[in-house]
Parts: structure tokens; C-alpha cells; sequence
């Protein structure tokens, strides 16, 4: 895949694909007529929640993976998807409260879909902590991967939070009912910024795999030393 598509040119590829986001969102797009220029704010908070659960969903299959074959693939895996998600979903969390204030004159409400949000954000941190202070690697990476696969629950049910209870949202802006629905040029504009987010998403998940494969050769050829007659 390095040969083939090499991350220089993924990262160009990404840089060039949100420039053009850029465009679709401030310019192409046109000013919703109740919330004003505030609601391009909906392009930024979208695309990344959606990011976010993809990300979590990538968490979920690798953790599968690596308690069905215990390799260290799968484990880098689904550990870089939640060290890239976490970013993406801490977008969401600074996007929703800069687009509610406006809207609804308060920066936090406890909206089911918020609050589940924040819930996957603490999964992420919880994931991410296990990772970090779990002394022995393969436990940490067996606790991670149980913890990946529990936590997936909460994506369907965030997703699922407008149609289920009441929220904020009299609606769903998308797939909604017959008075739901966006205009062309924002439909465009939304999947162009999520498009974006997630070519971007996996230029750093290729990254960090890239180092993660580093990083267990650095340490292969640690031991190979420390083990040698010469040492």
C-alpha cells in the first residue's frame, strides 16, 4: 500500500480535499434560513461525529480481531483508530456547544444525543487509559480489546437518540420523515467535509500503524542486543 499510495501523496491528497470542504461549506453551501452563517457550523460538527463512530466501529472489529487471533496487527489497529477518533469526537464535543449557544442560548443542555456523545468520549478516554496505565502490554491490549467491544454499544444507541427520546432536535435533519431533509448544495456540501474527515482519518491511522510497526522493531532489535554475548 506504501508503494502503491504513499502517505506524502495521501497527505496531499487530504490537505486538498479539505480546502475544497472549505469552499463547499462557506461558499457553495447556501445560508440556512432559521439559524443563519451559525449552522455551517453543522458541516464541522457532523462529519466528525460521524468520523468518530466509524472510528469506534474500526475499534470494535479490531478488538475482535485481536482476541480471535491475538496479533499485533489488529491490536495497533484498533488502538490507532481510537487514538484518531478521540480527536475526531473531541471535535464534536467542541463544535456542539459553540453551535448550541447560539441556538439555543446555552452551551450545554443535557440532550440525549449530546450526553451519549459525551459518553463515547469518555469510552475513548477509558479505552486510551487502559492502553497507558496498564503495566504488562498483552493484558493492557486484552483489556483494551473488552473494553472496545463493550463500549461499540453506545454508537447505535447515539445514533439512535433523536428517534428514541425526546431531544433539543424536534427532528432528524437527516432521514427524519417527510419535512426532514437538506438542500442539495448542503447535502453536497456535508458529504464533501465528510469525505474529508475521513480521508484525513485514515491518512493518521496509517501513520500510526507506520510507527507502531517502527516502534516493535526498535524494540525487537532492543532485545536482540540485550541478549547478545557481547552485551
Amino acid at each position: 500500500m506504501q508503494k502503491v499510495f504513499p502517505l506524502r501523496v495521501h497527505l496531499i491528497l487530504s490537505c486538498a480535499w479539505l480546502l475544497v470542504a472549505l469552499y463547499m461549506i462557506f461558499l457553495y453551501a447556501p445560508q440556512e434560513a432559521t439559524m443563519g452563517e451559525v449552522q455551517r457550523i453543522f458541516y464541522i460538527h457532523v462529519s466528525s461525529a460521524w468520523t468518530a463512530m466509524v472510528a469506534y466501529f474500526l475499534i470494535f472489529l479490531g478488538s475482535i480481531g485481536y482476541l480471535r487471533t491475538r496479533r499485533d496487527g489488529a491490536d495497533d489497529f484498533a488502538h490507532g483508530a481510537a487514538e484518531v477518533g478521540f480527536v475526531f469526537c473531541t471535535g464534536v464535543l467542541v463544535t456542539g456547544p459553540l453551535w448550541a449557544k447560539p441556538v439555543w442560548g446555552i452551551w450545554w443542555t443535557w440532550d440525549a444525543r449530546l450526553t451519549l456523545t459525551f459518553v463515547l468520549w469518555l469510552l475513548f478516554v477509558a479505552y486510551l487509559m487502559l492502553r497507558s496505565y496498564v503495566i504488562n502490554p498483552g493484558r493492557a491490549a486484552i483489556l483494551a480489546a473488552v473494553a472496545g467491544i463493550i463500549g461499540f454499544v453506545d454508537v447505535p444507541i447515539d445514533y439512535m437518540a433523536i428517534r428514541w427520546w425526546r431531544t433539543q432536535h424536534p427532528q432528524p435533519v437527516i432521514a427524519g420523515g417527510a419535512e426532514s431533509g437538506l438542500d442539495p448544495r448542503m447535502w453536497a456540501a456535508l458529504l464533501v467535509t465528510w469525505g474529508g474527515f475521513l480521508c484525513l482519518f485514515a491518512y493518521l491511522l496509517r501513520q500510526y500503524l507506520r510507527l507502531a510497526a517502527l516502534q516493535r522493531e526498535v524494540n525487537y532489535l532492543r532485545r536482540l542486543q540485550g541478549s547478545s554475548p557481547e552485551a
